[in-house]
């Protein structure tokens, strides 16, 4: 996978003669490698990967050489003398970089080093990014379906007297072994009343007969994010426990309905948040509805209260609604959808029309 020809495009469209990449995510997708240690320098006619010896065998196997040059540094060979040979062979003058990635010193010290005024041009990347190719779709459904099957295995031996560790440890051996490259971010797993913290942390917690448990957790695949939750109980729930998750279910799929391309974040947001509210929970709702994510866990736009951003055609979103009641406990669900013209695929299949009591 590259991007090339796609950001080439968007120079033109903004009136750079060149972009600067140096984070790894976006020279992945610029490129289709990210390990460079060194700069992806797109121009409207040609583009260059500059890196070194550690990386260029794999580089080579990976890039497109009809659309990137690939350039080794080392041995004598500066990257940074490779940079500004690369910026006059293609007579650049308005130079893009990632202002949201560089902190103020790098964006200087490249200043300083091209001799020239850099322009913000994140912005470029984060358009692209956001709408999804069927094939990043594709590598997202992947890395789904490691997720579900770890989730599927875990479900099996989950028991009283294991701990919330134990659990996530299961979890990533077991993406791991179906294929993962990694965890696409930290595994959330907690029990009991545990379960009220939206972002608790695994600990030696001991999960009890009656317990829930809110399993948050992601795999890694062609560099791709998963993100999918599950809560699910342990022996038996109470009422107030199955109406919470009925009502968090009803909320997730309200917003799910409401979402397609075009539709402002907060909409689709306000179609979950009103079912929550409308059950009595408003106040135990306090995060968004959902994230886009591609290579990051998180890309923008946002499907928030605040989301004034119109969804964009394709993008992938989380669907992750949410109740928790301080000190009893918590629920939350989550799927990803990639959201069409008219309607949002939910790409997550595992089940959660009926609370999972193990």
């Amino acid at each position: 996978m590259n991007n090339i020809r796609r950001i080439q495009e968007k120079l033109i469209e903004k009136g750079l003669d060149a972009i600067l990449i140096t984070d790894e995510k976006n020279q992945r997708y610029a490129a289709g490698f990210p390990f460079t240690d060194g700069f992806v320098l797109v121009a409207r006619d040609r583009a260059w990967l500059i890196t070194d010896s550690r990386y260029i065998e794999a580089a080579e196997a990976t890039v497109d050489s009809e659309l990137v040059t690939l350039q080794l540094f080392g041995m004598g060979k500066n990257r940074n003398d490779l940079l500004k040979e690369d910026l006059a062979e293609a007579r650049v003058e308005k130079l893009g970089a990632e202002e949201e990635k560089l902190n103020h010193g790098e964006y200087l010290a490249i200043e300083k080093l091209t001799g020239l005024t850099l322009h913000p041009a994140q912005s470029i990347l984060s358009e692209l990014r956001a709408s999804k190719t069927e094939e990043e779709i594709g590598y997202l459904i992947e890395a789904q379906r490691i997720s579900e099957a770890a989730l599927e295995e875990t479900l099996h031996i989950i028991k009283p007297g294991m701990t919330e560790r134990e659990v996530a440890a299961e979890l990533v051996y077991r993406m791991l072994r179906h294929g993962s490259e990694g965890n696409s971010f930290d595994p959330i797993v907690v029990t009991g009343s545990k379960t009220s913290m939206p972002h608790g942390v695994p600990g030696d917690k001991i999960i009890q007969p009656g317990d829930f448990i809110t399993m948050d957790f992601g795999s890694l695949k062609h560099g791709y994010c998963s993100d999918m939750t599950r809560t699910v109980a342990v022996g038996s729930a109470t009422d107030e426990m199955k109406n919470v998750y009925e009502t968090v279910l009803k909320a997730q799929l309200a917003g799910i309905a409401a979402a397609r391309a075009g539709v402002l974040g907060k909409e689709i947001d306000g179609a979950a948040r009103k079912v929550i509210t409308d059950a009595g929970y408003g106040e135990y709702f306090g995060h968004g509805f959902g994230h886009c994510l591609g290579l990051d866990i998180h890309e923008p736009p946002f499907a928030g209260a605040r989301g004034e951003v119109p969804m964009p055609l394709n993008c992938a979103s989380s669907a992750e609604p949410g109740i928790y009641l301080p000190g009893k406990f918590g629920v939350r669900i989550e799927d990803v959808m990639i959201l069409r013209a008219d309607h949002a695929e939910v790409i997550t299949k595992a089940p959660k029309m009926e609370l999972i009591i193990l």
